[in-house]
Order: C-alpha cells, then structure tokens, then sequence
C-alpha cells in the first residue's frame, strides 16, 4: 500500500508542477475557452484556458512509466487516453482556431470514437488475458458474451466517453466525479484481486492498480486548477481521454457491468440529455430547463459549487456501497 501511496502522491506532485506552465502556454497561444451564449451563469468564465487535459495525461505518462512494468492492459489503457486524448484535442483545437464552441462535427467524432473502440473491442475478444468473460454484480460469478463482447464493449466505450464528456459543465465537477470514480475501482480491483486466476492476471490486476492510484493523483493536482473558479477548463482533449481511461479499467479488470453503479452521475448527464431530447422532438415541450442536469439545477439557483460537492458524495457513497456489498454477497 505504501508503494500505490507513492504514485499518488508522486502523479499528484507532477501535475500541480506543470500546471502553472501548460496554463501560461494556453494563454499565450490564446487557447481559450468559447462559452456558450445561454448559460447565463458562465459569462465570466469567457476566455478561461482550456485544453487543462494536458495536464494530468502528461502526469500520468510520466508517472506510470516509472511505476510500472510494460504490462498490456496497463500500457492500452494509457493508449486508449491517449487516443481519445487527440480526438479531443482536435476537437479543441477546431473550437480555438475558430472561436467558436463547436468543433468536430458530431458525426467526425462519432467516426473517431467508433474505430477506436472497435478496435479495443477486438483486442477484448482475442486476448488471453481479458477475453469475453464478465464478472457479474455484486458477485464473483462470471458470464461469457462469447462474440457479444465485442459490440457490447464499443457500445460501453462510447457511453462512458460522452457521459463524462457531458458531465465536464462545471468547474471541477468532471474532474472530482472521476476522482471519486476512480476510487472505487480501486476498491473493486482490491476486492477482486484476491481472486485471480493466474499470476500473469493478478500482476495484470495489479498494474492496473497502480494506474489507477496514478490517474487519481494526477487528476486531484489538476483539480487545484480547475475548482471554482478555475483557472483552466480540461477541454474535451481532457474529457474525451478521461473517458476513455476510466472505461478501461472497468473493462480491463472485467468490472464492466459495475459503471453504471460507480458512475452513477455520469449516467444521470446522458440519461438527462437522452431524455430531453426524446421528449421534446416529441412534446416540443422540455423537462429540464436545460441539459444535462447539473445545468438545469443552475438555472434553479443552485450554486455549481454545490452541485458539484452533491455529485462527488453521491459517486463516493454509491462506490462504497457497490464494494460493501459486493464483499458480502461474494463472500469475499
């Protein structure tokens, strides 16, 4: 335990020491963030530098290069961020050269994030170390989706990514659920551990692990920067790489089938924006007063300090609850 402390806190170090530098560079190269003219709430945040993202990737690379060996799993899912990372980033990029708030074309990002997921997906399906086995809820029973895995883990990469991305709408809410996200998959990956079948999965297991306490130290040191007020935005170069970070640790440890229950919140951002949707092409009437809902509690008054501060508890408590019961009912 002493060693994941030290990941953390090393990850955690490097990303509060390159903050102030990536902050000056995004200010220099005048990569600001274009803030959508109704929200009323976030007048004042027009031209906050954005593309913070970079921060805790860089943190992360940096660390887990030295924390850890050339284990597949751990090192793919530094791979996968980082190809969600660029998508993201050239989302940002198109936003800043153009001054506006919209980038890639949802159908160029739907493009992007499908061949990338197809791609994880096959990986799944073919490898030895993950395969199509998933471990059922709150059990230590495993079920086998043969080939279903593969479209089921696209679908997954594609719901978490735009979930979290979705979920980046107020100062350090993204960051701070994922935080919490993430310590819950440590729980889960210490419950489960216990249980490998080989060696090569348990130190599979393991570095996964390490990943993870160096993800949260990375993410908590861009947290400094990003609460209220920020003083950076992460971007979608940031929100796209968490997502696709934080959905292969799940699918890598073969915990898949518990994000809806950690990621309680994330769920909550799309299913409102789903919801909307669907229900005013339909009514032409809306049910928020606007999507996702952390917005539509700004526009009740409530402070996004608040809002967040709500969102990161619920995450934690449901975390602990999904490994509290998860112990009992598998006996671990």
């Amino acid at each position: 335990m002493n060693y994941y402390l030290i990941c953390f806190l090393s990850c955690l170090g490097i990303s509060v020491a390159i903050a102030p530098f990536i902050i000056f560079a995004s200010k220099k190269f005048k990569a600001s963030q274009t803030i959508l003219h109704y929200v009323e709430a976030h007048k004042d945040k027009q031209g906050t530098p954005t593309m913070g993202g970079l921060i805790f990737i860089i943190a992360i690379m940096f660390a887990f290069c030295f924390f850890t060996k050339n284990f597949q799993l751990a090192t793919i899912s530094i791979a996968v961020m980082l190809a969600y990372g660029i998508l993201g980033f050239l989302d940002d990029f198109i936003k800043i050269r153009f001054k506006q708030n919209l980038g890639l074309r949802p159908y160029q990002k739907i493009i992007g994030q499908v061949g990338i997921a197809i791609i994880i997906a096959f990986y799944v399906y073919y490898s030895g170390l993950v395969g199509s086995k998933l471990i059922v809820p709150f059990t230590d029973i495993y079920i086998d989706l043969k080939w279903g895995i593969i479209p089921f883990i696209i679908f997954v990469y594609l719901a978490v990514v735009n979930s979290v991305n979705l979920t980046d709408g107020l100062d350090g809410l993204a960051g701070g659920v994922s935080c919490a996200y993430i310590i819950g998959f440590i729980g889960l990956l210490l419950v489960y551990g216990k249980e490998a079948m080989t060696s090569v999965q348990a130190l599979e297991n393991q570095n996964l692990l390490i990943l993870s306490f160096c993800a949260l130290g990375a993410i908590v040191g861009f947290l400094c920067f990003n609460v209220n007020r920020a003083k950076i935005f992460m971007g979608d170069t940031g929100s796209l790489a968490l997502g696709g970070l934080l959905t292969s640790i799940a699918v890598f440890s073969r915990t898949t089938l518990l994000i809806p229950f950690v990621g309680v919140m994330f769920v909550v951002s799309a299913l409102s924006v789903c919801l909307q949707v669907l229900h005013f092409k339909r009514t032409k009437k809306r049910i928020f007063l606007m999507a996702p809902l952390h917005h539509h509690f700004e526009k009740k008054g409530v402070h996004e300090n608040r809002i967040t501060f709500v969102y990161i508890v619920i995450t934690i408590a449901m975390s602990a609850l999904v490994i509290a019961i998860t112990m009992y009912a598998g006996g671990i």
